[in-house]
């Protein structure tokens, strides 16, 4: 029998103790063949004999000994430092969790994986461990060159996009922090990745205003006049078409979200909320910015449902695939780079 050997997309295991291994396992079962899974892999054995499903398990030494025509799921194999407990995180598994993410990262980015896809995390146990960064996208932006923009978080569903400018902020901080040139880094980088990893040729870009009405012309905040305005100028002057500032609450309903091909939201929940109400179970995480395609599903650890069986693997099976789809338009956007 022969094997072929192209780069799989590389799961990483979130926090072992919420629903990441039961996912990855369901997604597998589902169809979802394309990846490999750093577990343990006895670990994960049980598991999928708790859920009743018949699974066969590779133990891979490299991501490069992935094979992409076999149909067992296929594991990097680490040892943790206790033994995870379905629902009761432990502190002592951070530094396995961080190292999982780090080496993933550093082979998508030499291109021994086609891309990341990262299960969720326990942000609060992180700190606790130390951990010094918001969260995934900011962790995996330093380790990525500089990027203007960047690293952006755009929650994309089979519906449509939204990315937040400002992300991991107080909601007091963010009149502050907001700034033309962040909207216009911001809008460059969404527009050429929409571009370059999702072929939409010309992206359509709609912009939310700040403040109730897009500040109904100054009457309800300066902000959008002074800031935002200026700044979707400066977008169209750049030849990306650009519109806004757009009241919040008449962009998402259906006629309007055939108008565009993705939001820019001043905040985290202005456009995460609209988003999650439409698609809460398949949204999928994608970090912009980055020199590697990363995703992630669009849900926390699950440690209130994590070993019931219960757990959806939706939003898991469409990081996988929309990994998938975006490594494959952006090999093909640098191979006709090349040409």
């Amino acid at each position: 029998m022969s094997f072929s050997h192209k780069p799989p997309i590389l799961v990483t295991p979130g926090d072992p103790s919420g629903v990441g291994a039961e996912i990855s396992i369901l997604s597998l079962r589902a169809g979802c063949t394309d990846f490999c899974l750093i577990e343990n892999a006895e670990r994960v054995a049980r598991i999928a004999q708790l859920l009743e499903l018949d699974i066969d398990i590779k133990i891979l030494s490299h991501p490069s000994e992935f094979c992409d025509n076999s149909n067992a799921l296929q594991i990097l194999n680490i040892d943790w430092q206790v033994t995870p407990v379905a629902g009761k995180p432990n502190a002592a598994n951070v530094p396995q969790i961080i190292e999982a993410i780090k080496a993933g990262a550093e082979w998508a980015q030499d291109g021994t994986v086609a891309a990341l896809v990262t299960n969720p995390i326990a942000k609060a146990m992180l700190y606790y461990a130390g951990f010094a960064y918001p969260g995934h996208t900011e962790f995996l932006g330093s380790m990525a060159p500089a990027c203007p923009g960047g690293p952006a978080m755009m929650l994309a569903s089979k519906d449509f996009r939204v990315v937040p400018v400002t992300i991991h902020i107080p909601l007091s901080e963010v009149s502050s922090t907001l700034t033309k040139q962040l909207i216009v880094d911001k809008g460059r980088l969404v527009a050429r990745t929409l571009s370059t990893q999702f072929a939409i040729a010309s992206p359509r870009l709609a912009i939310c205003g700040l403040n109730p009405h897009a500040g109904e012309q100054g009457s309800i905040g300066k902000e959008d006049a002074a800031i935002i305005t200026p700044a979707i100028k400066q977008l169209r002057a750049d030849g990306i078409d650009a519109t806004g500032p757009h009241p919040a609450d008449t962009l998402f309903h259906d006629d309007a979200r055939k108008t565009y091909d993705v939001v820019l939201g001043m905040y985290h929940d202005q456009v995460l909320i609209p988003l999650k109400t439409v698609d809460f179970f398949s949204g999928v995480n994608i970090t912009l910015g980055l020199d590697f395609i990363r995703t992630s599903p669009d849900h926390g650890t699950g440690f209130d449902i994590a070993g019931k069986g219960i757990a959806k693997p939706d939003s898991l099976i469409a990081a996988i695939k929309t990994a998938h789809v975006m490594a494959g338009h952006r090999a093909s956007c640098h191979s006709g780079m090349k040409k």
